[in-house]
């Protein structure tokens, strides 16, 4: 009996093992590909449990993740010929399980040798065709998008895709750095100089046109006081003339009265005049004549 049982025992763990070696399952994280004797057969399996032939297949999987490639900083040329030291990293995933094993037997490292290797040349001549100023107050999104664009191209035949490449930091060497940042202060200040300058020069536009405006405006204001004095003087004559012509003696009478508030009775005033002087000919007659016997004949 116990030898009867223990044959089942045997006959049910080869069973076990003939389906487990039978079944594979693929993770949502992970994409596999099925060999035959080592020939690709299918690389196309959804997550979840698939079956294969024991000893004839085999089975790989590979992440279906964004990878991270992070390298030490890099120093790279820039159009003046001066070396700038750039840290940066990579962002890519495996797009074609196929072409991506075919191109690298299925080795991450193989992979990322190669990726380092693509966006290093991208990297090379974006900065040899910028100078350092450019560089450093460029952009970071626009400096690398058409290096991106050429990179992605270079690496489709890897089976992967670069996602993003980024730039951390971009670092002078210290022999270059003094210079750069002289070089930078001096643009500065230049640009500093020609604001200013063309600020001053349209301040004295503007101080001039409001100085000539304002010559033009008293000019204009003088002329039209003059006029109106003119044809007020004008005026006053033509009155004068007509009450002259209407009685003469009480025109003279009444001009008399004016030089009398006009010059008499005001505190330090003195008038050295004859007392026998046409000015106080109206003081001395009421009538205004010249003489006592004219005054009495009239």
């Amino acid at each position: 009996m116990s030898n009867k049982f223990s044959a089942v025992l045997v006959v049910l763990a080869l069973a076990a093992l003939a389906v487990s070696m039978s079944v594979f399952i693929v993770d949502e994280r992970e994409m596999a590909i099925k060999f035959r004797f080592g020939e690709i057969m299918r690389s196309d399996y959804e997550p979840g449990l698939h079956f294969k032939v024991p000893i004839v297949n085999n089975i790989r999987t590979f992440p279906d993740l964004i990878l991270t490639l992070d390298n030490r900083p890099e120093r790279f040329l820039t159009g003046e010929r001066k070396f700038v030291l750039v840290d940066f990293f990579v962002k890519w995933r495996i797009s074609d399980i196929d072409s991506f094993y075919r191109a690298t037997r299925g080795d991450e490292l193989v992979a990322s040798n190669r990726l380092l290797s693509i966006v290093r040349d991208g990297l090379r001549d974006t900065f040899a065709e910028r100078t350092i100023q450019e560089v450093v107050s460029a952009e970071r999104s626009a400096l690398l998008t058409d290096m991106l664009t050429s990179a992605r191209a270079a690496s489709s035949d890897l089976g992967v895709t670069i996602v993003d490449v980024r730039v951390k930091r971009i670092d002078l060497p210290d022999e270059v750095s003094g210079s750069v940042f002289e070089r930078m202060r001096q643009e500065r200040a230049r640009v500093a100089s020609q604001l200013r300058a063309e600020g001053a020069e349209q301040s004295e536009k503007l101080r001039a046109e409001a100085d000539r405006q304002r010559t033009v405006m008293l000019a204009e204001a003088y002329r039209e006081a003059e006029q109106i004095r003119g044809e007020g003087d004008a005026r006053a004559a033509e009155i004068y003339a007509e009450a002259f012509s209407q009685n003469t003696e009480f025109y003279y009478f009444h001009r008399s009265l004016e030089a009398y508030r006009r010059s008499v009775g005001r505190d330090g005033d003195i008038l050295v005049l004859k007392p026998d002087s046409d000015f106080f000919r109206y003081f001395r007659y009421r009538n205004g004549a010249e003489s006592q016997a004219e005054a009495v004949a009239e």
